[in-house]
């Protein structure tokens, strides 16, 4: 009876120990790995010159993340030969390089976000180790603020800013690295540690490519002209990115409606073009100032060019300071047929507008007397077209349009005319002109506004431009919008040229100036929206309660009751004037 007792015992207490059960663990590890020491002295002086390697230690496993994009060495060390970890965790940062230090030089290593912990991936952000070949740690800093000067939002994800500076000689080699550079983090702030006295040259661009060098033409870039003088340490400097000048070069040429279009990249302000083929004798080209495409027109059934074969065609072009030949391989493409379309964004007509129709060849001539306009599909109805000013391709029909009517113009073939070609089928266009209670309109007294003229444009949800305006002064109104929420930007013309130039690091051209309004421009039906909008707020669509620049009480936004409205509307209808009237922009 004993044994048995003893027995069950046992197997009580076999079977308790057995048991399977969670174990009870302890908080969640949320702290960054911990830097312990390095193979350099403490002091971090004196380092010797013909050292190879950095080691650093920390507490537990660590792992590098994107290290060849975050880590930052400056002065920079061109040969590096190897950065552990790399596939497998361990308990230190180990970087080789076969350069020989400069002397009396302070190095500073910035990883950025790259060191982790191996378990929870918590980040050791911004970690900077520094050392010197000489007897001291240089300790002067530059920090400061970046903006992106014509985002309308911030970016997602990574930010690619980052802040150089270069030594000032004689000759800045830019296509280097900078001598000292850093990384500007998610709220713009950038700061430039371990500087040597001296004179620098400051620039931020956006390293796409994570290069560390500047980029013309793919990148972002600001400066400032005069170089910083480090005497001691600066803070709050400001710099502002905009896009950039791309260097000028011939990119490609194809076949395009009319004949063939030559595309270049840097935006030439002028270019010639002559045939050097013998069988296209007869050409002509057009180009806008400072834009990258020249169209090149020519009859290919006339000259007989690529009608049963592909053929090669050469022409030379000239910008002022480029020429050369280059050709393009050309087949005619019977589906390019000189053709007619609404250019209105669809068959609604916005009050005291005139209707415009766009064709897919340049416009030389054409017969409106031959055309017919017709209201609600009975009464003829008398009308003048004109070839646009400032659009070659477009043509405006100005009528009395009466809202609320629908309205058919009929344009017979062979009436609209290019340098080669005319319209070759007739198209009948049907549109409705709708009614001004349909639209409101927006209004804005502007502070600190630009001394030149300027283009204030309305954006819609996805940035593109659907109203532009070319104005100078404190006041603009526009009278006929869409209702809508509009993102508003101003691009000031500063020199004059009626084109928004950009940075040009080259000649230390800054770009032109450019502003996004803090926030969303509601235009509603039959009600005109007021907004005041001071330049110099700083303030953002990202960070509508950021800082105001100092002015006197702010104006709410009003919003004039309908009736006004109307009577205001109807009066500007019954104006000859259509400067009031914007149209979108295709």
């Amino acid at each position: 009876m004993k044994r048995l007792l003893l027995l069950f015992v046992i197997c009580f207490l076999v079977h308790s120990c057995a048991r399977v059960g969670a174990p009870v663990g302890g908080p969640k590890d949320t702290l960054a790995p911990k830097f312990l020491s390095s193979n350099i002295d403490t002091t971090r002086v004196n380092v010797k010159r013909d050292i190879h390697e950095l080691r650093l230690d920390f507490d537990e496993y660590i792992t590098l993340k994107d290290i060849n994009k975050n880590l930052i060495i400056s002065p920079p060390i061109k040969s590096i030969k190897r950065i552990l970890p790399s596939n497998i965790a361990n308990r230190y940062v180990m970087i080789q390089w076969e350069d020989t230090l400069q002397a009396n030089t302070t190095y500073n290593f910035n990883f950025g976000n790259s060191i982790a912990d191996n378990n929870e991936a918590n980040i050791l952000r911004y970690f900077n180790f520094a050392f010197s070949t000489g007897d001291k740690l240089d300790d002067l800093y530059i920090s400061g603020d970046i903006i992106d000067a014509t985002a309308i939002k911030k970016k997602q994800g990574e930010n690619k800013l980052v802040v150089g500076l270069y030594q000032v000689k004689d000759t800045i080699n830019y296509k280097q690295k900078p001598y000292y550079i850093t990384k500007v983090d998610e709220d713009g702030y950038f700061e430039l540690n371990y500087l040597t006295k001296g004179k620098y040259k400051i620039i931020a661009f956006e390293d796409e490519n994570g290069n560390s060098v500047y980029d013309p033409g793919k990148e972002k870039i600001g400066f400032q002209k005069d170089p910083v003088d480090v005497e001691k340490s600066i803070s709050g400097v400001k710099l502002k990115v905009y896009p950039s000048k791309k260097p000028l070069k011939y990119a490609e040429m194809k076949e395009n409606p009319g004949g063939v279009i030559m595309t270049f990249e840097g935006n030439p302000e002028s270019v010639k073009v002559a045939s050097v083929s013998d069988k296209l004798k007869d050409i002509k080209f057009t180009h806008r100032p400072k834009s990258d495409t020249v169209r090149i027109w020519f009859d290919p059934v006339k000259s007989d060019v690529g009608q049963t074969v592909t053929e090669n065609l050469k022409f030379s072009y000239d910008t002022g300071t480029k020429q050369d030949t280059v050709s393009v391989f050309y087949k005619y493409n019977k589906k390019n047929a000189m053709d007619l379309e609404n250019d209105n964004g669809g068959p609604a007509l916005a009050p005291n507008s005139d209707f415009k129709i766009r064709s897919n060849y340049i416009i030389d001539k054409i017969s409106p007397e031959k055309w017919v306009l017709k209201s609600d599909s009975l009464t003829t109805q008398e009308f003048t077209a004109k070839i646009s000013e400032t659009d070659p391709y477009q043509i405006m029909i100005h009528s009395d349009f009466v809202p609320g009517k629908k309205y058919q113009l009929t344009v017979p073939k062979e009436t609209v005319s290019s340098y080669y070609a005319k319209n070759v089928q007739s198209k009948r266009f049907d549109f409705e002109a709708e009614k001004v209670e349909q639209f409101g309109s927006l209004a804005f007294s502007i502070q600190n506004a630009p001394e030149a003229s300027y283009w204030i444009q309305l954006l819609d949800a996805s940035d593109k431009v659907v109203y532009s305006r070319y104005t100078k002064g404190d006041k603009v109104k526009f009278d006929i919008l869409k209702p809508n929420e509009y993102i508003v930007r101003i691009l000031v013309d500063n020199n004059g040229n009626k084109f928004w130039d950009v940075a040009d690091f080259e000649t230390e051209t800054p770009a032109e100036d450019s502003y996004v309004f803090y926030k969303k421009a509601i235009v509603r039906p039959l009600w005109e929206t007021k907004e005041d909008w001071d330049l110099k707020d700083t303030r953002t669509l990202d960070n509508p309660k950021g800082t105001v620049a100092p002015k006197p009480a702010e104006t709410p936004t009003e919003e004039t009751p309908k009736e006004t409205v109307q009577k205001e509307v109807k009066k500007e209808l019954k104006s000859d004037s259509g400067n009031a009237v914007l149209t979108p922009v295709k």
